[in-house]
């Protein structure tokens, strides 16, 4: 039908309803929606949108009309009937959008290919998508699809796969969702991995009443098996099980980071909380995507689609949580990991940002994975990473990541002992932070560029002037980031201060910025900067002369730093190998003498380890 057509028949509508209530014989909204819902066309809503506006100028301008009281009457009564018909007509748009994004997708599902079908439920259902289909409206797309005649049975039968993995998703959701938190015991460390005491989630959910394939999978996680492994050993899966699976893990990852983002208690703790969410479940669908494209129990469809299905989920969830405000541009993500999980994070999480262009989400990504592969001594990777996320940031105007690598990259060139080229970063950082306002920017720099020019003043046997400057820059970055409450950024600049003073040989002054930082880097969660304050406090004590104490920082920081990868323990370990040396059997004593307090910090198993580090140490 022409839009003129259609236009003069829903002008005859609108004059119908306006008169059928001026008889009384409307008598509910409800007649008049129905009406609508019978009378008006899908897709033609502008149509009858342009006569219903018409109508009501027409009738406002005569309601406004003063000269003829009766027709100004009957007017008013009209606008009021025009007033029902807004109002349900509103109600009809919102219906009718509803009714064709479902139509819309039940298509594009019908229409696809078998390969990509997964990955259009999964366009359908990103949370980065604007017109996302929600929970009742997938559920609506299932039903749908029960109910279209097919004539290929192939499809059918896979279309019908698909509807009941998204109707038993969500039904395994509603089994799940009262047990969602129960198992935290300590609402300030949120246990992915293995852990000591305590229930861990991945039993509990293993427990409840849901598909087989979810509870495989989290009973397996359980195990301490990864999720790689569990997907390589899975034989054939149908289409409908793994669509349930699909769902369960991603709205226990949605409704936990929900819960921890609404932690009234705590913000910081919530924060830190869903930053481990985040990259525990980035990190689980990355591992998935490999499991499953090694399986040789899948048929080379399945294989395929699934692992491709899971490197979007994993794109997903990161682009989501590139957005967040309290993405960790700077910290590590060493409190976000443990188990098996840990050191194997960033390298998997790698993987899946090759098939991305270059966006301000990927930009902030990269800078994560940076600085962890600083961390574990990969420098050049870090700084190929560092570079690439900077210029991606430039492009895409986000200056505080751009600041962010900036900073970096002057810390790797610190590690570097390339003082000079670190000076060069952390100004040019503090210039951009400075121009922009990001003050969190600013107080890194600071650090980074006080930090550079206490080696560079070393390295120069300069006079005491020039340390008092690189001072000075360190003690702007602690005073900056104690005002803006940054607690990293203060463990940071204390640190580094202390390390300072460690290189002029003050012990006193040393620690006491050493202790500062030693409980920022505590109350922050950030790991690393804590076992690194470590290694400094035993290198005072050294220099003090303080043997015992020495031994008892330095075994803790050797042990800490190399089991999150980094490459930091052989300094703590080359202190101890001086003190062994110096020490003879008192040494030993030593060590035995202070077990308890370093299994209290390291455990039985690390206390073990000790001398096998020293060893390594030694032969390497």
């Amino acid at each position: 039908m022409s839009d003129s057509a259609l236009g003069d028949r829903y002008s005859n509508l609108i004059e119908q309803i306006i008169q059928q209530t001026l008889k009384g014989n409307i008598r509910s909204k409800e007649q008049v929606y129905q009406m609508l819902v019978q009378e008006i066309e899908p897709d033609s809503g502008e149509v009858f949108d342009a006569k219903f506006r018409d109508r009501m100028v027409q009738t406002q301008t005569t309601a406004n009309d003063k000269s003829d009281e009766l027709k100004q009457a009957k007017a008013m009564r009209a606008m009021r009937a025009l007033q029902t018909i807004e109002g349900e007509w509103k109600r009809w748009q919102s219906d009718n959008q509803n009714r064709s994004a479902i139509a819309t997708s039940v298509r594009q599902l019908n229409q696809a290919d078998k390969r990509d079908r997964i990955l259009i439920f999964l366009t359908l259902s990103d949370p980065n998508h604007p017109e996302s289909l929600n929970s009742d409206q997938l559920k609506q797309v299932a039903l749908t699809l029960k109910q279209q005649p097919i004539s290929d049975a192939e499809t059918q039968q896979e279309l019908s796969q698909l509807s009941d993995g998204i109707l038993r998703g969500f039904k395994s959701w509603e089994v799940l969702q009262p047990h969602l938190i129960s198992w935290i015991y300590n609402p300030e460390q949120l246990g992915f991995g293995g852990t000591s005491r305590g229930v861990r989630p991945w039993e509990l959910w293993a427990g409840q009443a849901i598909g087989n394939l979810p509870k495989s999978f989290f009973a397996a996680l359980d195990q301490e098996q990864s999720a790689g492994e569990w997907a390589e050993s899975q034989t054939e899966v149908a289409l409908s099980d793994w669509i349930e699976f699909l769902i369960v893990v991603q709205t226990l990852q949605r409704g936990l980071v929900s819960w921890a983002e609404n932690q009234s208690y705590s913000s910081k703790a919530g924060t830190s909380m869903s930053v481990s969410i985040f990259l525990t479940f980035a990190l689980i669908w990355s591992e998935l995507a490999g499991g499953f494209s090694r399986s040789t129990g899948l048929n080379s469809i399945n294989r395929e689609r699934f692992s491709e299905a899971s490197f979007r989920v994993t794109l997903q969830i990161l682009r989501v949580f590139a957005q967040r405000k309290y993405f960790p541009l700077y910290g590590t993500i060493y409190t976000s990991f443990t188990g098996t999980y840990f050191r194997e994070a960033m390298n998997y999480l790698s993987e899946p940002l090759k098939r991305v262009k270059g966006t301000q989400e990927k930009a902030r990504i990269l800078t994560l994975i940076g600085s962890t592969q600083r961390i574990i001594g990969a420098l050049e990777v870090a700084k190929e990473l560092h570079t690439q996320a900077k210029e991606i940031a430039q492009d895409a105007g986000d200056r505080r990541c751009e600041i962010a690598n900036f900073n970096h990259l002057s810390r790797i060139s610190i590690i570097e002992k390339n003082y000079a080229e670190a000076i060069s970063t952390s100004q040019r950082a503090l210039i951009l932070s400075r121009q922009s306002g990001d003050r969190m920017g600013e107080a890194n720099a600071l650090a980074n560029l006080g930090y550079a020019e206490v080696f560079q003043a070393q390295l120069l046997e300069s006079d005491p002037d020039a340390y008092e400057l690189a001072i000075g820059y360190l003690e702007q970055g602690l005073a900056l980031s104690e005002k803006l409450g940054d607690l990293q950024s203060q463990a940071l600049c204390a640190i580094s201060l202390g390390s300072a003073y460690v290189t002029l040989n003050d012990a006193e002054q040393a620690l006491k910025y050493l202790e500062q930082g030693s409980y920022a880097a505590g109350e922050s969660g950030d790991r690393y900067l804590h076992a690194l304050c470590l290694a400094y406090v035993g290198e005072v004590f050294y220099q003090r002369q303080d043997a015992e104490k020495a031994i008892v920082a330095s075994a803790m920081a050797m042990y800490k730093l190399e089991q999150m990868g980094s490459t930091d323990w052989r300094t703590s370990a080359g202190l101890l190998t001086i003190l062994q040396g110096q020490l003879g059997d008192r040494f030993e004593q030593i060590l035995q003498s202070q077990r308890s307090s370093l299994i209290a910090e390291i455990g039985v198993d690390g206390f073990d380890y000790l001398r096998e580090l020293l060893d390594r140490y030694r032969q390497a």
